[in-house]
């Protein structure tokens, strides 16, 4: 009788949700999803660059313009508006599943793709009015909502609020809107927070009420875009040791915002894969890791613009220039090394970065990693994967980091170590995206017990060759910054700062390349933030491996 209730009430639910959407379609017309596949130019006087972005970025994007953006509704582009909200949130640590991919630009290109992958608009697709404009777009209606409903005068927020990193949210169409704000009358937009002033409020909703025009994203100086030719050019070589060069710098420098030294803007560029050659308009190649099979025989390095705003808790500065791209060749393809053949693309190779890349030269990978080596840590701490308490429990409140001289050992000793212990040094990527829990973690314990083992037999076997003092702690060459970091954990989240902040800590890392690469391919080119459950365990079991290591 329980279960029969159930099922009725079920369906009561449904037959009332299309009851409601029924009327709204008489209302205010049927949903057309490529309304916004063209947008509409701003009339005289009216600039979303100008007007509009700047309120949203300094009110919106500090919630809306992540991975962890509440029902995926990305409000840092004017294309992340436009393709709405989901209710399938992209943190899920109970996933059995690894869930379909949906980043923005990459996935999908138009708003009218974004519905086929479940998507709902938050600004009017249907009749084109002023009125219907306002009345048919949730997100005019949330700041609305605030309005109507504004924070309740009080030091603390109440319990009606839940701020919480793991919290629920509810991501109600424009036919559910009334039924939710009714129930929900102090969710407004922003959550949490004072509502728009009155000159914020006035110009978000004369934009709405026009249609939500955008011109497009301002161009790229001619200055600038020759820049991009030249760096094209170098990434796109045919040489197969240029080739493997290449897919190296895309493999550690993807998650990046390149920026130009000469740029007096510094504008945002990020490294793609496109199958269009330079002077096309890229074509993004989409997979989830940087290293999986691309899928076409010849595709090219571009430097796409960076169309979302730039936020601090995922910008990743790094520069290009023409002594950078002197360091490259110096690294990479100066020394007298031979490329017979590139590696594959299948996953036991492309996963294992001591087999994908064991023809470039170590001194060249370690030199480039410790170049820029806060930006290295900042893809561990800035990437999809640290995000909660459950990532950062593996790290102390406060540690520093120092790295191994690139000078204290034998390149050729340590390339020797690491081409016969390969197999010990699998990743957990290894096991995709649908991994099961705690069977992989057995595997790569034992792995990584014997890897201990052989290192510690090839330590004393090369000790008279290596110096145990703090000669062999890197000291950046005299005037890198990034010889030392300090690390900050802030319960479910981190900060890394160049130099030694603060009295000595309880515990540091110390880091040669072996131990640098793995960290990096575990937590940023291996890991999956839309993987299932196992596949994310499994990670930051492995980590603490490396923590230990290190």
């Amino acid at each position: 009788m329980r279960s029969l209730t159930a099922l009725l009430a079920t369906i009561g639910i449904a037959g009332c949700a299309t009851v409601a959407l029924h009327e709204f379609d008489q209302r205010y017309g049927q949903p057309a999803p490529k309304r916004f596949d063209v947008p509409i130019q701003p009339v005289a006087g009216m600039s979303y660059r100008k007007d509009v972005q700047p309120i949203v970025e300094r009110r919106c994007v500090v919630c809306h313009g992540c991975y962890d953006a509440p029902c995926q509704l990305k409000l840092s582009a004017w294309e992340g508006v436009a393709r709405g909200s989901s209710q399938q949130p992209v943190y899920d640590a109970a996933r059995l599943l690894a869930a379909p991919t949906t980043r923005l630009f990459v996935d999908a290109q138009l708003p009218s793709q974004w519905r086929q992958h479940g998507f709902s608009a938050v600004l009017n697709e249907r009749t084109q009015t002023s009125q219907v404009n306002l009345a048919a777009s949730v997100l005019y209606r949330s700041l609305a909502l605030k309005r109507d409903h504004p924070l309740p005068a009080s030091p603390l927020l109440s319990n009606a609020f839940d701020v919480s990193l793991e919290r629920a949210s509810t991501c109600p169409r424009i036919d559910q809107f009334d039924a939710f704000a009714q129930k929900n009358p102090l969710a407004g937009m922003p959550y949490g927070l004072p509502g728009l002033d009155e000159r914020e409020f006035s110009t978000i909703t004369r934009w709405i009420e026009a249609g939500a025009p955008f011109e497009g994203d301002e161009p790229v100086p001619v200055s600038v875009q020759q820049q991009v030719q030249v760096w094209e050019a170098f990434l796109n070589g045919d040489s197969n040791k240029e080739r493997l060069m290449s897919r190296y710098l895309y493999e550690h420098l993807y998650l990046g915002h390149l920026y130009f030294e000469t740029d007096s803007q510094r504008r945002a560029f990020r490294i793609v894969r496109s199958t269009t050659p330079s002077g096309k308009p890229i074509a993004p190649i989409a997979t989830r890791r940087p290293y999986d099979d691309p899928g076409v025989a010849r595709f090219f390095y571009r430097l796409e613009p960076e169309r979302e705003a730039l936020l601090a808790k995922t910008h990743m500065p790094y520069a290009l220039s023409a002594t950078r791209m002197q360091k490259f060749k110096s690294w990479f393809l100066a020394p007298a090394t031979t490329v017979k053949t590139l590696p594959s693309y299948e996953v036991e190779v492309a996963s294992n970065p001591f087999v994908a890349f064991r023809d470039l030269p170590l001194d060249g990978r370690y030199r480039f990693m410790l170049d820029e080596a806060e930006y290295f840590v900042m893809n561990f701490i800035k990437g999809p994967v640290c995000r909660g308490q459950l990532a950062l429990d593996v790290i102390e409140d406060r540690f520093w980091v120092f790295f191994v001289d690139p000078e204290a050992g034998d390149d050729a000793m340590v390339a020797e170590l690491l081409a016969r212990e390969r197999s010990n040094l699998r990743m957990p990527a290894e096991w995709g995206s649908n991994s099961p829990a705690l069977i992989p973690w057995l595997e790569f314990s034992k792995l990584e017990a014997n890897y201990l083992r052989a290192k510690s037999e090839w330590l004393e076997r090369n000790a008279k060759a290596r110096k145990d003092d703090l000669s062999m702690i890197w000291s950046g060459d005299g005037s890198n910054p990034n010889a030392a970091l300090t690390v900050f954990r802030h319960f479910d989240s981190a900060t890394v700062v160049k130099g030694l902040v603060g009295d000595q800590p309880k515990t540091a890392w110390v880091i040669g390349y072996p131990l640098f690469e793995r960290i990096y391919y575990l937590l940023v080119a291996g890991y999956d933030v839309y993987g299932n459950a196992g596949h994310q365990l499994n990670s930051r079991l492995y980590m603490d491996f490396l923590r230990m290591e290190g």
